[in-house]
């Protein structure tokens, strides 16, 4: 768990120092709320219009290299994508069921009683305890995982990315590591469990850690013209601060799988669709109104928090992703504000299985071999708290359910 002792005050200090040391920061943030304020309208203009805004495409398409570059523009200016088909809809029902049976045939609610708290990654949101399931190892999520149809998919997305940095490619788009997360099951009904906005991959860090520092150079220093999203120099340095449910591994895309029908009003997934919003959030933290130790909603081992105190400009663009059916995947730049809807109005459960595109790096396999032998006991991912409830569940998946892709994405060949 994260240190809550931890005083990050005078390192918060020093780096703004440093950052605002050679440029006019209310400058700076003047003309990146113009054009915050200008994407912002442009969204809410199309959601007016019942124009989708966030970018889809098939998987078909992506199968027989045919997106074209419309689409790819189209993916790089919002930061995130909807991709239509990974699987098909009997396979992701059929995998919703079977994950069902296996949380509710090991007792997983009795046993998530017992161990209430150990996860607080979400604590300082305003809505703190969504219905997140912690099992990483049921059959659905390694089948869907180590699936040829999710690879190909996330080569496609990983090759959106420039991977050209001064001392060589920072990832290897073609190969990808599983990252294990978990599942959400979000009952029909609901009004009571969210998830506010908020950006995960580091909070404070995106400030002070060095390799963030050069990330981020341009829109620091007053180039915000020149600020490129899909440029991965460094992406892969970064260090943040260890925590239950923060990723060690860099992730160009987050994402789920679909494993029920869901859209607006189903308590479901949410996006700020500008890939550049973060500059916004970036140089609103280095303003004069906020003390020299503080970076708005900024903490150690929590989610990076939005919120209309502190970035009124951007929340009104935030939108609910149109329906999607089951097999259907969900896909966004790691620096892109998401959140879940407050309520759910549907009459069934909106079900997914997290999966993100975890391209081959030193940072992203040294990850992998530790995941690895968690896989092998049925413990909780090492990112996350350790609640390890599947060591003695009945049903997991076992070494012997890998196929040689999938042995080849856990590091085990």
């Amino acid at each position: 768990m994260a240190d809550e002792t931890f005083d990050i005050g005078p390192f918060v200090a020093e780096a703004k120092r440093h950052l605002s040391a050679d440029s006019n920061v209310s400058a700076n943030f003047a003309t990146v709320r113009d054009a915050m304020r200008k994407a912002v309208d442009k969204v809410t203009d199309l959601q007016s219009k019942n124009i989708a805004v966030v970018p889809e495409i098939s998987f078909t398409a992506v199968k027989n290299q045919g997106v074209s570059r419309s689409d790819i523009a189209a993916i790089r200016e919002r930061g995130c994508v909807i991709i239509r088909g990974v699987f098909s809809e009997t396979t992701a029902k059929d995998w919703n069921a079977e994950l069902g049976d296996y949380l509710y045939s090991n007792n997983y609610l009795e046993r998530a009683k017992e161990k209430a708290g150990l996860d607080n990654y979400f604590g300082d949101l305003k809505d703190a305890k969504p219905q997140i399931y912690g099992v990483y190892w049921s059959r659905p999520q390694v089948m869907a995982r180590q699936a040829e149809s999710m690879a190909v998919t996330k080569r496609f997305l990983n090759r959106l990315w420039n991977t050209s940095a001064p001392a060589g490619p920072e990832f290897d788009p073609d190969t990808d590591y599983a990252y294990a997360d978990r599942t959400r099951r979000r009952a029909p009904g609901d009004t009571t469990l969210g998830l506010s906005p908020h950006m995960d991959a580091g909070s404070y860090e995106r400030w002070v850690d060095p390799a963030f520092q050069k990330i981020y150079a341009s829109v620091f220093t007053g180039r915000f013209d020149q600020f490129d999203p899909w440029n991965a120099a460094y992406r892969t340095q970064t260090r943040e601060y260890s925590s239950p449910a923060v990723s060690s591994m860099f992730r160009t895309f987050q994402g789920w799988t679909a494993l029920t029908e869901q859209g607006p009003g189903d308590g479901t997934l949410e996006l700020l669709p500008i890939a550049k919003a973060i500059s916004y959030v970036l140089l609103r933290a280095l303003q004069n109104d906020l003390p020299d130790t503080e970076l708005c909603l900024a903490r150690p081992g929590r989610a990076l928090g939005v919120s209309e105190t502190w970035h009124p400009d951007l929340t009104p663009g935030i939108i609910p992703i149109q329906t999607v059916a089951p097999g259907d995947t969900v896909w966004w730049h790691p620096d892109v504000v998401h959140a879940v809807g407050k309520e759910h109005t549907g009459n069934e459960y909106a079900s997914v299985i997290y999966i993100g595109a975890s391209p081959a790096c030193s940072k992203n396999r040294t990850y992998a071999l530790r995941q690895a032998e968690s896989f092998k006991t049925g413990a909780s991912a090492p990112d996350f708290a350790a609640e390890d409830y599947e060591i003695n569940f009945t049903g997991r998946a076992r070494p012997e359910d890998l196929s040689e892709l999938g042995r080849q994405q856990m590091g085990l060949e």
